[in-house]
C-alpha cells in the first residue's frame, strides 16, 4: 500500500466520477492526470497558534521582509486592524531597505530587479462584493486606491523601492467567496494559516512548509488568480543580482516592526523527513443548492477534491477522529461522523457557539448549535439502540431467547466542547485573548492531518472556494495535536461527553 495510505484509490474514484460536474471549476482539476498532479510532498517546518494579529507579525510578516524576489499574499477578507497596519509597515520597510539597496549598491543596484508582489483577496465590504466583476479576471485596484481605499503604501515609495505590486479581488455572486488563504515567498516556502486580515480576535492556526507541495500551490495560485504566470520562468532566481539580494534578505532587520502577542500564542518547530501531502482545493459554487421544503432531502455537496478527502478520512477512521471547525452545519459531515461512531470510532469536536450567527442562518438557513443538539439526538437514539439486547428464536422453539453472543460493533465514544476565552484572560481584559475558535483542523487516527480554509460549515461544502491540505504523517500530527492541546487548556466547555459501555 502506498504512503498515503488507504485513502487516495477511494479518493481518485470518487473525483473521477463526478469529473463532468467539475468541468467548469476554479480551478478544474480533469482527468486522473489533473487529480494526480494534487499528489506531492512537502517538509512541514512549523505549526502555530494565536491571533491573526500574532501570526502575521510573528511570522507572515517577517518573512515578507525577507523576501528576495517575489511574494504572494491571498487570504480572503480585507478589513481595517492592527494586521492591515502591521502589513503596511513591513511593506514600507521593505520599500526602504531595497531603495537604500539601490543607492549603496554601486552601478549594477540601478538595474535591480523588481520583487513581485501579488495581493489577492475577496472581501472587502457588501457594496463591494454586491457590485464584483463577474468576470473570472477579477478586479485589478488602480495603484490610486492603495493607499485610501485599502491602507496600503503610496506607490511612489513602492516604486522607490523597485516593487512591482499588484492587488486583485475575486468574488461571485450569492455568497462565492475565495476562502483559500496562504502566502508563498521567493517559491521556496509557503505558509497556510487561516487568519484573514482583519481584526477579529480570533484562535487561528498556521502551518509553514517547503518541498514540493510549495509548487503545487503556486501551480493553484497561477490557475485562480494569474492565469498568464509563468512557472517555468527560473530568471527570478537566476539573475545577476541574486548575490545581491541573498545579502539584502539577509541583513533584513525586523527592527521597527510591530510584534503583536498573544496569550494563545504557541509555536512548535517540527523537524523530519519528507511528507507525502495533498493539496485539496475546492472550487466555488454559485448555486448553493437550497432545498426549502423540510421534507426534501438534502443535497448531495459538490465532489471538490478537499470534500472528497475530508469524506474518506472520516470513512476510512479506524480508532479516533478529531475535529476543530468554527461552525458544524454541513449534513453530509455529521451523518459521516455518525457512521464512523457507529463503527466505534472516538470523536472529539471543538466548535465555537454563537459565531457569525447571521452567516450561518443565510448560508446554511440553520445554526451550529442546532445541528449539535440534531447530532446529538441522533446520537443518544444509536446508542440506546445498542444498549438493548437482541432477541432471536430458537430453531426448536417459538420462544425468543436473548443472543449474548450477538457481536455487536461498540459504538464510539463522542465528546463535543464549544471554546472560550481563558476567563482569567477575559477577566483582565489580556489584549489578543481570542473569543472564538477559527481553526480548521482534522486529525484521524492520529497520523491523517488537514489544515486550510476549509470549515465543516455549509457554505465551505456548497459555495465558497477552499483550500486545504492533507499530511500524512504520525510525528507531524502529534506535534499539531500537541500544541492545540496546550492552546485550549483553560479555553473549552465541554456540552456533551459520552462513554457509553454498549451493553
Amino acid at each position: 500500500m502506498g504512503p498515503l495510505g488507504a485513502l487516495i484509490d477511494p479518493w481518485k474514484l470518487a473525483l473521477h466520477e463526478s469529473s463532468e460536474e467539475r468541468r467548469n471549476e476554479l480551478p478544474a482539476y480533469q482527468g486522473n492526470s489533473g487529480v494526480e498532479s494534487l499528489i506531492t510532498s512537502s517538509n512541514p517546518q512549523s505549526f502555530e497558534l494565536g491571533t491573526g494579529a500574532s501570526i502575521y507579525t510573528n511570522s507572515l510578516l517577517p518573512a515578507i521582509l525577507k523576501a528576495r524576489f517575489e511574494v504572494i499574499l491571498v487570504t480572503c477578507f480585507w478589513a481595517s486592524s492592527a494586521t492591515l497596519t502591521a502589513l503596511k509597515e513591513t511593506l514600507e520597510q521593505l520599500a526602504e531597505q531595497r531603495r537604500q539597496l539601490v543607492q549603496g549598491g554601486g552601478p549594477d543596484a540601478s538595474t535591480l530587479p523588481q520583487l513581485r508582489i501579488r495581493i489577492c483577496f475577496s472581501s472587502r465590504s457588501l457594496f463591494q462584493k454586491l457590485f464584483h466583476t463577474t468576470s473570472r479576471n477579477g478586479y485589478v485596484y488602480p495603484s490610486e486606491t492603495w493607499e485610501g481605499t485599502l491602507g496600503l503604501p503610496s506607490p511612489d515609495l513602492l516604486k522607490a523601492g523597485c516593487i512591482d505590486l499588484q492587488v486583485k479581488s475575486l468574488f461571485f455572486l450569492p455568497f462565492s467567496v475565495m476562502h483559500p488563504k496562504f502566502l508563498v515567498v521567493d517559491r521556496e516556502r509557503a505558509w497556510l494559516p487561516s487568519c484573514n486580515i482583519s481584526w477579529e480576535s480570533w484562535l487561528e492556526g498556521c502551518v509553514e512548509f517547503t518541498g514540493d507541495a510549495v509548487q503545487k500551490l503556486m501551480t493553484f495560485y497561477r490557475d485562480v488568480w494569474e492565469q498568464e504566470l509563468d512557472l517555468q520562468h527560473s530568471s527570478l532566481r537566476d539573475n545577476v543580482f541574486h548575490s545581491i539580494l541573498t545579502l539584502q534578505a539577509g541583513g533584513a532587520t525586523t527592527l521597527g516592526l510591530r510584534t503583536i502577542q498573544s496569550p494563545a500564542r504557541h509555536f512548535a518547530s517540527f523537524e523530519g523527513p519528507a511528507v507525502p501531502t495533498v493539496l485539496l482545493p475546492s472550487s466555488h459554487h454559485q448555486n448553493p443548492r437550497f432545498r426549502p421544503l423540510p421534507w426534501l432531502d438534502h443535497p448531495v455537496p459538490p465532489s471538490t477534491p478537499l470534500n472528497a478527502a475530508i469524506l474518506r478520512l472520516i470513512g476510512m477512521a479506524e480508532r479516533s477522529i478529531y475535529m476543530q471547525t468554527p461552525n458544524l452545519t454541513s449534513t453530509a459531515v455529521m451523518n459521516s461522523l455518525l457512521d464512523a461512531l457507529e463503527r466505534g470510532v472516538q470523536v472529539s469536536i471543538v466548535t465555537s457557539k454563537g459565531m457569525m450567527l447571521l452567516e450561518q442562518i443565510v448560508t446554511s438557513g440553520t445554526t451550529t448549535a442546532l445541528c449539535l443538539r440534531s447530532l446529538v439526538r441522533q446520537y443518544n437514539r444509536l446508542s440506546d439502540s445498542r444498549a438493548k439486547p437482541r432477541s432471536i428464536t430458537s430453531a426448536s422453539s417459538a420462544e425468543p431467547m436473548i443472543d449474548l453472543e450477538a457481536g455487536r460493533q461498540r459504538i464510539g465514544p463522542l465528546k463535543i466542547s464549544y471554546f472560550h476565552a481563558n476567563p482569567e484572560n477575559a477577566r483582565t481584559k489580556a489584549t489578543e485573548e481570542p473569543v472564538h475558535s477559527h481553526l480548521k483542523l482534522t486529525i484521524v487516527d492520529s497520523q491523517y492531518t488537514v489544515l486550510g480554509s476549509g470549515n465543516m460549515d455549509r457554505a465551505s461544502w456548497f459555495t465558497s472556494q477552499e483550500l486545504g491540505m492533507l499530511f500524512h504523517s504520525a510525528d507531524f500530527a502529534k506535534t499539531v495535536s500537541d500544541t492545540v492541546v496546550t492552546g485550549l487548556a483553560g479555553r473549552t466547555r465541554t456540552i456533551f461527553d459520552a462513554r457509553p459501555n454498549n451493553g
